[in-house]
């Protein structure tokens, strides 16, 4: 049962945070709550459930709660509709054209049964014949035979239909998507994506109960839910306190289909302007959102940086940090890159692989293996080691948890970060960024802005072209050649200490007492006892 509004409060004030997935695997969502736990706030974090069930856990102080989201406005509406006049002759669903399939595929079969039950019966074989002689049967299987062929004309047709509309590019889609921007701008969404309403629909009471004096709404689809549970609020006369914490840049996204990023922008247009303050990921994103919502201020920027000092609880029972070498089985005098994240076709790790063929004594730890179910690009990636010959140089490991990952990539000699000229990527510092940096890797980085220009200011690595093998050899052998050239600018006082989640929640605390000025830190508890993420 949750608590009421009356049992959880702290001197310095509730506060509620919303994230849009199951909170374990969202290292900044998980740091930001328990460093404002640290810091003597009343700290709520709610996530999705992936299943039907609540679920709850606390990191450090901070209580963590998962809420179950019905989606039943995740079909879309022409899913709802009748196919006429796209195509006629499709059945009014996939559903049903299974359905039809399926049953004539049944009816053919039990025609051939009682066919032959009759040539079993006269052969003396036990049973008896269900009425399949060959001139009864002759009009239904002919009549079964042409009605399957209509049945998988129509299922055919209903497949065409459903790719044509799955991604809701067609020319009558593109009208009636720019129609609906033009006559509802910003509440377009309604229109477009109308399945944001879920997370409104699930999240809303649970804020409520709970009466926040301020909400953290991370990323742009908990924005929308945190202004409209802020609005509530303060027309209650509670003068509740918002901060959107925009992880990504919206317009720079993968759309999913037609509708998708006008629905997606649009939402986040709606409800940016509720927001008492903003933080977001980098300075570049946040010149970018002052742009695109006419914000009265520049957004603060709290960088993805790592933890050194982990809290006690979370070290408990942890497995000691792996000694990476050892696990490549490879002694101190080979040449090791390191290379943390997911597999995917636009992080370039095509161009990791590639490159070892130019580099016949390098390996690479490929520290990418998630637990469960590994990436869906893992494979088509292995099957590329294999044939260029390299397996024996490629050392796939699993992921270590996130405040070990710098004294775990350490050993390397350097790390390195292909990622493809995607918006997002143009525009990020991401959390391996200042992992590499506290492991005081030299850092081999692809043309993508924000991080080339980062590594060319402070002189910690080397850039190469994304996506061009060659050029990436290149950066590599020069890091290799003098490492301690890269790893000097480290050295650099106060680089790494701002690269820290510490400073970091020491900003983020910052914009909560500037919003409830009457909430001092100094009534802030004590924080549990750290522990040293480097013993």
């Amino acid at each position: 049962m949750e608590s009421d509004s009356t049992t959880r409060h702290k001197p310095r004030g509730r506060v509620v945070m919303l994230v849009d997935n199951g909170v374990k695997g969202d290292s900044r969502v998980q740091k930001a709550a328990r460093s404002a736990a640290d810091a003597g706030w009343d700290v709520v974090l709610f996530g999705v459930s992936p299943d039907s069930q609540k679920h709850s856990w606390n990191l450090g102080s901070a209580e963590v709660r998962l809420i179950p989201k019905p989606t039943p406005l995740n079909p879309r509406r022409h899913d709802m509709r009748r196919p006429f006049p796209r195509r006629p002759l499709a059945y009014r669903s996939p559903q049903v054209a299974r359905y039809r399939v399926q049953a004539a595929k049944a009816w053919r079969s039990d025609l051939a049964f009682r066919q032959a039950s009759v040539k079993a019966a006269k052969a003396g074989h036990p049973g008896r014949s269900a009425g399949g002689s060959t001139a009864r049967l002759l009009v239904p299987r002919l009549s079964a035979k042409v009605y399957s062929k209509w049945v998988a004309l129509r299922a055919r047709e209903t497949t065409d239909l459903q790719k044509r509309r799955s991604m809701l590019d067609a020319r009558v889609d593109r009208t009636t998507t720019a129609m609906w921007q033009l006559l509802m701008k910003e509440r377009a969404w309604r229109r477009l994506t109308p399945n944001l309403w879920d997370f409104e629909l699930a999240f809303a009471k649970h804020i409520d109960a709970l009466k926040p004096d301020l909400i953290h709404a991370h990323d742009f689809k908990m924005l929308g839910v945190g202004a409209r549970a802020a609005v509530r609020a303060r027309a209650a006369g509670r003068p509740v306190k918002l901060v959107w914490d925009a992880h990504e840049y919206v317009p720079g996204l993968p759309p999913r289909h037609g509708r998708w990023l006008p629905g997606h922008v649009a939402w986040e247009k709606e409800h940016a302007v509720f927001a008492d303050a903003v933080v977001t990921v980098s300075p570049a994103l946040a010149e970018l959102l002052k742009e695109g919502h006419d914000l009265a201020e520049l957004p603060t920027v709290v960088l993805n940086a790592p933890v050194l000092s982990p809290a006690a609880d979370e070290v408990a029972g942890a497995d000691p940090v792996p000694d990476l070498r050892e696990l490549c089985g490879v002694g101190a005098d080979t040449p090791l890159l390191a290379y943390v994240g997911g597999i995917n076709p636009v992080r370039g790790v095509e161009t990791i692989i590639e490159g070892l063929t130019l580099m016949p004594d390098v390996h690479v730890a490929m520290v990418s293996v998630p637990p469960g179910k590994p990436y869906a690009a893992t494979a088509t990636i292995a099957k590329l080691v294999d044939e260029l010959g390299v397996g024996d140089r490629v050392h796939f490991l699993p992921f270590v948890p996130h405040w070990q990952v710098a004294d775990f990539v350490a050993p390397a000699d350097a790390a390195v970060s292909p990622l493809h000229h995607l918006a997002n990527h143009e525009l990020a510092l991401s959390n391996k960024f200042f992992e590499y940096a506290q492991a005081r890797l030299p850092q081999v980085v692809s043309d993508i802005r924000t991080m080339s220009e980062m590594v060319r200011s402070t002189g910690q690595g080397e850039v190469f072209r994304a996506q061009d093998t060659e050029d990436y050899v290149r950066a590599v052998k020069a890091v290799l050649a003098d490492p301690e050239r890269y790893r000097a600018a480290y050295d650099k006082p106060g680089l790494l200490g701002k690269w820290t989640w510490e400073a970091q929640a020491e900003i983020l605390d910052g914009i909560y007492s500037r919003l409830l000025p009457d909430r001092p830190k100094a009534a802030a508890p004590a924080a549990e006892p750290r522990a040293d993420a480097h013993a």
